[in-house]
């Protein structure tokens, strides 16, 4: 399983940026797809999770300015950042929970993105 992330760059503060991910391979299909950030010095941190097609749950400081969304179709799972703020500033990371036959379950990650909100 391969995830391709895209997206990243440096914004002012109260931009835009849109983060996808695509996930390729062999699987039966991906229970949650999500995008966590990592800052310097800082743990990483979950930023946004669906979980098969239930309502996406948002950390708290991202509430009302990012959205989520996934394309079973496409295996492919974005994250719209609006309003950007400096403390957003951090590597971005998707993250997937794929199910294979058999009920197996394993998960993965993307390579990291950076996203750099200037003030």
């Amino acid at each position: 399983v391969q995830l391709q992330a895209s997206g990243g760059g440096l914004v002012q503060a109260g931009e835009s940026l849109r983060l996808s991910c695509e996930v390729s391979g062999r699987f039966v299909s991906i229970k949650a797809m999500g995008w966590y950030r990592q800052a310097p010095g800082k743990q990483r941190e979950l930023v946004a999770q669906i979980i098969n097609n239930y309502n996406p749950n948002y950390a708290d400081s991202v509430k009302g300015r990012f959205t989520i969304s996934r394309d079973n179709a496409q295996n492919i799972v974005s994250l719209q950042m609006n309003s950007l703020e400096p403390e957003d500033t951090a590597v971005y990371y998707c993250n997937v929970d794929v199910v294979y036959s058999g009920f197996r379950r394993n998960e993965f990650w993307g390579q990291g993105t950076q996203v750099t909100v200037s003030s």
